[in-house]
Parts: C-alpha cells; structure tokens; sequence
C-alpha cells in the first residue's frame, strides 16, 4: 500500500480513524497525559484516559479538544501524528490524504487551526469536512439528491443539528451541549441530592449503564461509590434511571429546544421531506437510552438512532474524500 486516504473524526470525547478499503481502524479518547517538569508526553488515548482523575502532581492528563475545537495546539498536533502512524502502520511510502470532520459552527480560525495541525502531522492534502454532512455520509444517506434529510449528531462536546439536502448544509446550528454536560448534569445532581461527590469517569458509567432522557418501563439502578461531602468519607448510594432522567432534563430539553428552532428555520418542502424520512440520531451522545423517544415526543416526528452512531462520522468522514473523487477529480 503506497499511500491511504484516511478519515479522522477529531472529537472531544475520543478520536476515530478510518482508513478507505479497511473501515475504522482505531478508536481512542482523545485524552493526552503528559509530565509538567520535562514537557513529554507519557501517554495517549486509552492508557491517558485511566489516568484522568489518578495523576500525581507532576502528570497532567488532559483533553487537548474542549467543545469540538483545538484548546492546545501543541498537544493535539503531537496526539494526531501518534494516532496517524498508529492506524497506518509506519510502511507508508507516500503522505496521506486526509479528511477531518470539525464541528458545523467553527470559524475560519479554527479550522485553519486544524488544518495546520493535520498538515504537521504528514499529511498530504487536508479537507475539512462539516460533522452533520459526515454523520449523513456515515448513516447511510444519499446526500447527494434533492431530498430533506435532518441529522443531529451528538458527540462529546458539540450537538450540531443539520438539514441537509443535494450534499450541502441548508439550515444548521451546532450547541455547546453533548455528552460532556450529561457527565456534569450527574455530577452536579448526585452532589446536590446525595452529598457525594463523584468524578467524571463514575459520572459517564452512570450514564451509560442507567442514563434516561425518557421515562423507561422498567426502572434500573446502580451502586455508586463517591465521597461524602458531609464526613469526607467514601460513601456508596443506590440510583435509579428515574433520578437520572431528572438530573438530565434540563440539558436534554436544550437539545431538544435546538432541533426545534433547526425545524422553525427549514424551507418547508424540505420540512415535508423531514417529516415522511424522521429525524436520524447519530454520535455518542445519541445512545443515551430514551432521547430518541424524547425528541421524537416533543417534535411529533419519528427519530431514529443511526446503526452505529459512534462510528458514524468517522466512516462518513472517510468516505467523504472517495465522494470527492466521484464528483470531481480530488
């Protein structure tokens, strides 16, 4: 293999490779911990992201990508040549072309910043692409005809919600509010509620394991171990999927509000599209248990979460650059 066309969805939460011909190849937080005295980095991805929370004063582990966008430069430069020669192998003879998928309301500063970052880290030719058009590309959408299809991509730190039709974006708003606030929603809850406090890692195994943005049938619970404010102690509290729903109602209600005033803003035969088709879920963010139904009950529209929305906008992303060389030579 003399060169690859590789697609990276550079998120907040965790960075996707995919590689064309070969389908995701490497998925990994995108969480870097590195030595404070000597300025080298210790570790990246997985391996960082156990010592979140865990690091003795001189190791910092650290999310160089705050809500979508470069926070440090440096580090995410240094994070993107680790996972690119990861996912290549070093057998390349050529620079690859690679695509990377930023969040739909970026300035031009921001993606010229990731763009540079792309190039330093060997790369021969660099697209940005939009996340919505990606997560279409990746769920499987023919975005290319003339046809409303409405997409909200819920990652790590950004929800970019997009109609899109004949390929580009028609009406698009992209929210501060994904996965992360969920996290901090729980924390501030069981801080509130229980007196514990828990960190971030506790607080997304919470979410994942009896996280509800809709009231579910059955309800589930959960031992949660923290320390208790009151006595300093470590403490253990049961919590149910009811109290979750309620400490993510009002950052579930935000994204909700967004995908309304998305829909206020369509064309309305692209809004008639939107409601034969539904609403498609994509990113992280959209597997917390119910927010389907929650958006489908506010809206009246059928919502589906896309086959696997984690991979989504990695494979649309990669797929992006061979969409290009079938519609005009790359």
């Amino acid at each position: 293999m003399l060169t690859a066309d590789i697609g990276i969805d550079l998120g907040t939460a965790s960075i996707l490779v995919y590689i064309r011909g070969k389908g995701v190849v490497l998925k990994e937080p995108s969480v870097v911990a590195f030595d404070r005295d000597t300025n080298r980095i210790k570790a990246i991805g997985e391996e960082a992201r156990l010592m979140l929370g865990r690091t003795p004063g001189n190791i910092v582990a650290v999310r160089p990508l705050r809500q979508g966008v470069i926070s440090d430069y440096t580090v995410t430069e240094k994070m993107l040549k680790y996972f690119i020669t990861k996912a290549l192998g070093r057998r390349t003879l050529k620079k690859p072309r690679i695509s990377v998928c930023v969040p739909s309301g970026v300035t031009e500063v921001e993606k010229k910043a990731v763009e540079d970052a792309t190039y330093n880290a060997g790369a021969r030719e660099v697209a940005i692409i939009e996340e919505p058009i990606a997560a279409a590309i990746g769920a499987g959408i023919d975005i290319a005809r003339p046809c409303g299809n409405m997409i909200v991509d819920i990652g790590g730190g950004t929800s970019d919600i997009a109609v899109i039709s004949l390929g580009g974006t028609v009406v698009s708003t992209s929210i501060k509010i994904a996965g992360d606030d969920f996290d901090e929603a729980i924390v501030r809850f069981m801080r509130k509620k229980h007196n514990l406090l828990i960190g971030e890692r506790t607080a997304e195994d919470i979410k994942i394991k009896v996280g509800c943005a809709y009231p579910r049938a059955e309800v589930l619970t959960m031992d949660v171990r923290g320390r208790n404010l009151v006595t300093g102690l470590p403490k253990t509290v049961t919590v149910t999927s009811e109290e979750t729903e309620e400490a993510l109602r009002e950052t579930t209600s935000q994204i909700v509000e967004a995908v309304h005033s998305v829909l206020e803003k369509t064309p309305p035969e692209l809004a008639s599209d939107i409601s034969d088709r539904g609403i498609v879920l994509t990113g992280g963010g959209s597997m917390l248990q119910g927010l389907d139904e929650l958006i489908e009950a506010k809206t009246g529209i059928t919502t589906m979460v896309a086959d696997d929305p984690m991979t989504a906008v990695a494979i649309g992303t990669g797929k992006f650059v061979e969409f290009l060389s079938e519609h005009k030579d790359f």
